[in-house]
């Protein structure tokens, strides 16, 4: 089926309730979309750029709360090294020419994951690129970087193992909402929609814990073409979607009809 973005605001039934406040995004096809147009991959990440920028100008004019990027994983270091170098370089441009644009609208940007892998050079401009956006009130941009879903978990753990040997924490004690304080993105909404493009099937190691209740999305669109309208089939898919988050359907809209 079709949907169009004139579903999702034009419906009598669809209110900003409806919308996702929180969506993840596995920018798949980069390098597939440069080889098929005979050009090298790192082409097809620096056009992926562009995808990016569109991303935040629709999640801006549809009132998403938060977005969220998965950019590099921990398990891309094991790609060709001149492409990681790539990718090295065109995060730190990306950094340094796309941040003020960013403030300038009143987005918040946060990098997660564990950057102590790369340089002193990136690892300031990510300081400075929250130093300057932190206290923005718009689009919350989550950018997943040098990031693992298991390494999310593990770092949690860790936090909570330090406050168990410091005697200020019981094991017993130990609730799910206690190790989620301690994950990535623990002040934000968890993702309602995960999208993958690209044509993969998988998630890849990405927000294990956050997306447990996720709607997920798979498109065969390749990162670079995924534009405004792929979006828009995106979210207005989500929209059709009944969730139930272990209830009844029955349930759902017995809870809808009182509200």
């Amino acid at each position: 089926m079709e949907y169009s973005i004139f579903m999702v605001l034009n419906a009598d039934k669809i209110s900003q309730q409806c919308l996702p406040k929180h969506v993840a995004i596995i920018m798949d096809g980069n390098g597939r979309w440069a080889q098929a147009k005979n050009r090298p991959r790192v082409y097809g990440h620096k056009k992926g750029v562009d995808a990016v920028r569109q991303s935040v100008q629709f999640c801006t004019k549809l009132g998403v709360e938060s977005l969220t990027l998965f950019a590099f994983s921990s398990e891309n270091w094991h790609r060709p090294e001149d492409e990681v170098s790539t990718l090295m370089e065109l995060f730190l441009f990306v950094l340094s020419k796309e941040v003020k644009k960013l403030h300038k609208n009143n987005v918040k940007l946060t990098i997660i994951g564990d950057l102590s892998r790369f340089s002193d050079t990136l690892r300031s401009k990510v300081d400075a690129a929250h130093e300057l956006t932190a206290n923005n009130t718009g689009l919350q941009l989550n950018v997943a970087a040098n990031y693992g879903g298991r390494w999310d978990i593990t770092n949690a753990a860790k936090q909570l193992g330090k406050l168990i040997a410091a005697g200020t924490l019981n094991p017993d004690d130990i609730t799910e909402h206690d190790l989620a304080a301690h994950m990535s993105m623990q002040d934000q909404a968890e993702p309602d929609l995960l999208i993958r493009t690209g044509g993969d099937l998988r998630i890849s190691n990405f927000l294990l814990w956050q997306a447990a209740y996720a709607e997920l999305y798979f498109t065969d669109t390749l990162w670079p073409d995924f534009n405004e309208a792929a979006f828009a089939d995106a979210i207005a898919c989500y929209v059709a979607r009944e969730r139930r988050f272990g209830c009844t359907g029955e349930q759902i809209k017995q809870l809808l009809a009182e509200t």
